[in-house]
């Protein structure tokens, strides 16, 4: 899976010369958190976030005058507060370049580049709707999780055992386990019965953790 596959598009951008409260007043009307700022020709120059915009207004303890804070309100632009050394992907990043990236920097979204041009951006927001799925937290069936020993083998035994006991694998994701000798693996199962599931898996685990029938289903 790539960048381009999940990115948001078309992404709303804003000139550097745009005030900063009139960008805060579009960032809650398209209700999005961050803007990439562009030039004439829409080359990235920046990203502006709706904290950067808030800390940038006056603080409700100025001593300013309401005549005083409109001029100054009418000066500060975007430019001024933006986020210059942007850090950037392209549509064919792999997401879990992206989701480090983002992680490391301490950032909730990176826009995607062609170019030169934005062509997109991908948020913590898309991150977390990959997560759902990966964890088959949309999907109708058992949500089983066991510690399997660390041995490539025994996952394709596993998988088999379901398969040929009438089970159906929606999702399947591994995890570190409790130790470096085994691994967790989180699977939603369909087609069988949490009695069913348990005898065809229990030769194959080192233990089941959890089954259960998710609490949306």
């Amino acid at each position: 899976m790539f960048v381009g596959d999940r990115m948001s598009f078309p992404v709303i951008t804003v000139h550097p010369d745009l005030q900063i409260q009139e960008a805060l007043h579009r960032m809650h009307k398209e209700n999005v958190r961050r803007f990439p700022v562009v030039d004439q020709r829409g080359h990235l120059v920046g990203i502006v976030s709706e904290k950067d915009l808030v800390e940038a207004l006056p603080s409700d303890a100025t001593s300013l005058s309401i005549f005083e804070l409109h001029e100054l309100l009418h000066k500060i632009t975007v430019e001024e507060i933006m986020t210059k050394n942007v850090i950037t992907v392209d549509q064919d990043t792999p997401i879990e370049d992206a989701a480090r990236l983002m992680a490391d920097h301490k950032i909730g979204g990176l826009p995607v580049i062609r170019n030169r041009d934005v062509v997109g951006i991908i948020t913590e927001t898309d991150l977390f709707k990959i997560f759902l799925e990966l964890m088959g937290a949309h999907e109708h069936g058992l949500r089983v999780s066991i510690l399997v020993p660390g041995i490539p083998e025994e996952l394709a035994r596993l998988t088999r055992a379901i398969y040929e006991n009438g089970g159906h694998i929606l999702t399947l994701g591994t995890f570190m386990g409790f130790s470096s000798e085994n691994r967790e693996v989180l699977m939603t199962v369909a087609e069988i019965d949490d009695d069913k599931l348990r005898e065809a898996i229990e030769p194959f685990v080192e233990q089941i953790i959890d089954i259960r029938v998710p609490h949306f289903a």
